[in-house]
């Protein structure tokens, strides 16, 4: 048996109602701690780029979600605070050992969520269960990375950033941040949307699967992605909606426009090895 097949045969368990929070034996306890385990580690991950093309695993997906049906929310303490959730906190013994560090009162890493080496959390952040968060990634005061987030390595979340987690349903692809990417401050990213390698993302830009993506490189209108090697910003375009009482003289939508990345730009985000040394 295989960790898969254990969480597979878990889940179908569960869905058919021949287990619950109060029925769930040790063995079944012991799967979900295992694939929580390897969470961690990284062995296992919400989605993952075949092929040139990012794929769902389903199955980890339910897996998380068998850590939220099969356990009941307990009293617990962590640092001095007390909270009651289904989850405990991630332990970070083991960050220290790969160059990561987190600074105090306000970093929060749940359990079943991975950081790779050389990562840094400014507090306060949060990193949701499953999100996987890779080697050199910049972690800014008051981020969010929600759950089943694909961070890649070396990228810089700005401070105030949101990106947001998609858990169910389970086929849905979870938002994306592909190798290098740079994302201003005040940045969202939410609904799968897909981020790619190297672009660079102005502050306090939405980024969501609705709002057009003006790729003025290839010259065309993308939806739910930004293109590898992007500067890109939000403007604001004329809607559809057109002439109305409501809106003297037209009415206006947000969209982001695309453009090809300056040496200057990519310059000036570029990552600094001082702060990993």
């Amino acid at each position: 048996m295989t960790l898969q097949s254990d969480v597979s045969d878990l889940w179908h368990r569960y869905d058919d109602d021949a287990v619950d929070a109060e029925t769930a034996t040790d063995d079944d306890r012991a799967t979900l701690d295992a694939f929580l385990d390897a969470l961690e580690a990284g062995e296992v991950r919400a989605a993952e780029k075949r092929g040139g093309e990012w794929e769902v695993n389903e199955w980890v997906k339910r897996g998380i979600l068998l850590n939220f049906g099969l356990r009941p929310t307990e009293a617990r303490g962590y640092g001095g605070v007390d909270y009651h959730d289904v989850l405990p906190l991630r332990e970070t013994t083991d960050l220290g050992e790969r160059g990561t560090r987190n600074t105090p009162d306000g970093t929060t890493i749940r359990r079943g969520a991975y950081l790779g080496s050389d990562c840094i959390m400014m507090s306060p952040s949060f990193v949701n269960v499953g999100a996987h968060v890779g080697d050199g990634t910049l972690v800014d005061s008051c981020d969010t990375v929600g759950s089943c987030a694909q961070i890649g390595e070396g990228v810089k979340l700005g401070a105030n950033t949101l990106i947001g987690g998609v858990l169910e349903p389970v086929e849905d692809a979870p938002v994306i941040v592909e190798d290098g990417a740079s994302l201003g401050a005040g940045c969202r990213v939410t609904s799968g949307f897909v981020v790619g390698e190297n672009t660079v993302v102005g502050e306090n830009t939405l980024l969501s699967p609705r709002i057009p993506v003006y790729d003025l490189v290839e010259e065309e209108v993308v939806y739910g992605r930004l293109p590898p090697e992007r500067r890109a910003f939000t403007r604001m375009v004329e809607s559809s909606i057109g002439d109305h009482d409501l809106f003297a003289g037209g009415a206006y939508k947000p969209a982001v426009v695309a453009m090809d990345i300056e040496a200057e730009t990519r310059d000036a985000t570029r990552r600094e090895e001082a702060l990993r040394e």
